[in-house]
C-alpha cells in the first residue's frame, strides 16, 4: 500500500513520447467488462498504488488510491459501522474501487441508494499529457461546473488515470429483512413499481424464477411494521441471496451464452424475447441470458425507453455498447480529446470509434 502517482505519471509520459498506447488495469476483475483490450498496448497497472489516503467516519466521507480492493475498503468501514451505499459487485478479492467506478457499477439497492457515481466527491487524474489534476473535493459544494470526477463513471479509463478517488459513505442499516413469494413475470413489474412507490424502506426489489424477492432496511420499528403489512414470507436468512445479486454469482449468471444488460423505464413492458431472464432494480434493470442480435436488441431497449448493452461473452471485438447517435459520438470524442489528445488510453475499449 503505497502512493506511485509519480511513477504512473512518468509511465504516462514514456508512452506519450514514445508514442504507444497503455491498457489501464487494477486488480484485473473486470476485464470482461467493455470490448477486449488492444493487445498491442502496454500495460499500466495501479495494483500497488493502493491505501486508504483519509478517512472521517463523522463525515462520512473517505479517500482512497485508485487500486484499493473493495475487500479493504469494506473491512475498514465495517470498523466503524459504516458501508458502500452502492453496493459494489465483487468479481474477486481483488476487485478495486477505481475498476468499479470506471465501469460504473452498483448493486441491487442502486434505485434507493443511487450509484457510485452518485457517491463520488472528487478525483486525482493524470490525463493524457501528463498532467496530475485534482477534481471535486471531499464535501457536495466542492462539486461545481463542468463535474469531471462523475465523468469517469462508465468512461472505462479512456479519460485518464484516476490516482485517488473521494466518496461519500453511510451508517449500516440497524435492521434488514427480505420478503419472497411465488409471482408471473407478467405481474412482477406492476408489483414491484407499486411496492417501491409506497414511503416504506424498501431497498431492493429482484424477480427470478417465478419469485419476487423485497429487501427492507433501516430502523428495526419500520422494516418490521412493513414486512407485518405486506405480503410474502419472510425468507431466513435474506443476505446471502442479495450477495449473489450484487456479485453476480447467482446461478442465473452462470454459463457459457452471452448476458445482455438492459437498461429501460421500469415500468415498461419486458421486451419479447425466449430465454433466462432476471429482473432487478425493480424492473430498471433487466439482464437476459442468450445469443441474440445486437441491433434487434437495441431496438427492444429502444421501445422500453432505455439502452441495451452486451455485459457478458459474445463477440468482444464488436461494439457491445448501446449505438450512440452522431451527436453524441461528437461530444464524446471533444470529451476525450481534452483528457488524452494523443488517444493513449484504453483504446477502442469503450467504443471502436473511441
Amino acid at each position: 500500500m503505497a502512493d506511485h502517482s509519480q511513477q504512473l505519471k512518468e509511465q504516462v509520459l514514456q508512452a506519450r513520447n514514445a508514442g504507444y498506447k497503455l491498457n489501464i488495469v487494477g486488480g484485473g476483475t473486470k476485464a470482461f467488462v467493455g470490448r477486449a483490450a488492444d493487445p498491442d498496448a502496454g500495460t499500466l497497472s495501479l495494483a500497488e498504488h493502493s491505501g486508504i489516503v483519509d478517512y472521517h467516519p463523522v463525515e462520512l466521507v473517505l479517500t482512497v488510491r485508485a487500486g484499493t480492493t473493495l475487500t479493504e475498503i469494506e473491512a475498514t468501514l465495517a470498523e466503524e459501522g459504516q458501508i458502500l451505499h452502492f453496493e459494489p459487485p465483487h468479481f474477486g478479492d481483488d476487485s478495486t474501487i477505481g475498476g468499479t467506478l470506471a465501469c460504473n457499477l452498483s448493486g441491487p439497492g442502486r434505485p434507493w441508494a443511487g450509484s457510485v457515481r452518485d457517491q463520488i466527491l472528487g478525483v486525482r487524474l493524470i490525463n493524457g499529457k501528463g498532467e496530475h489534476l485534482r477534481f471535486g473535493g471531499q464535501v457536495m459544494k466542492n462539486v461545481a461546473g463542468y463535474d469531471v470526477s462523475r465523468l469517469q463513471a462508465g468512461a472505462m479509463g479512456t479519460l485518464g488515470v484516476m490516482t485517488e478517488i473521494s466518496l461519500k459513505v453511510m451508517p449500516r442499516p440497524a435492521a434488514t429483512l427480505t420478503l419472497v413469494q411465488d409471482m408471473a413475470m407478467d405481474d412482477v413489474i406492476h408489483y414491484m413499481n407499486s411496492r417501491a412507490a409506497e414511503p416504506k424502506p424498501i431497498t431492493a426489489a429482484c424477480w427470478h424464477d417465478d419469485k419476487v424477492y423485497l429487501r427492507l432496511s433501516g430502523a428495526r420499528s419500520a422494516v418490521e411494521a412493513t414486512a407485518e403489512k405486506w405480503t410474502g414470507e419472510v425468507m431466513e436468512n435474506g443476505d446471502p441471496f442479495w450477495r449473489q445479486i450484487q456479485d453476480m454469482q447467482h446461478d442465473f449468471f452462470t454459463g457459457g451464452d452471452p448476458l445482455w444488460r438492459f437498461s429501460i423505464g421500469s415500468t415498461a413492458a419486458n421486451p419479447v424475447l425466449d430465454g433466462a431472464w432476471l429482473i432487478d432494480w425493480a424492473g430498471s434493470q433487466r439482464w437476459y441470458r442468450g445469443d441474440a442480435d445486437q441491433k434487434k436488441m437495441e431496438a427492444l431497449a429502444k421501445a422500453a425507453g432505455g439502452q441495451v448493452s452486451l455485459f457478458r461473452g459474445g463477440d468482444r471485438a464488436g461494439e457491445v455498447m448501446h449505438h450512440q447517435p452522431d451527436a453524441l459520438k461528437g461530444i464524446q470524442r471533444r470529451v476525450k480529446n481534452s483528457f488524452d489528445p494523443d488517444g493513449i488510453f484504453n483504446p477502442g475499449r469503450l467504443y471502436s470509434w473511441l
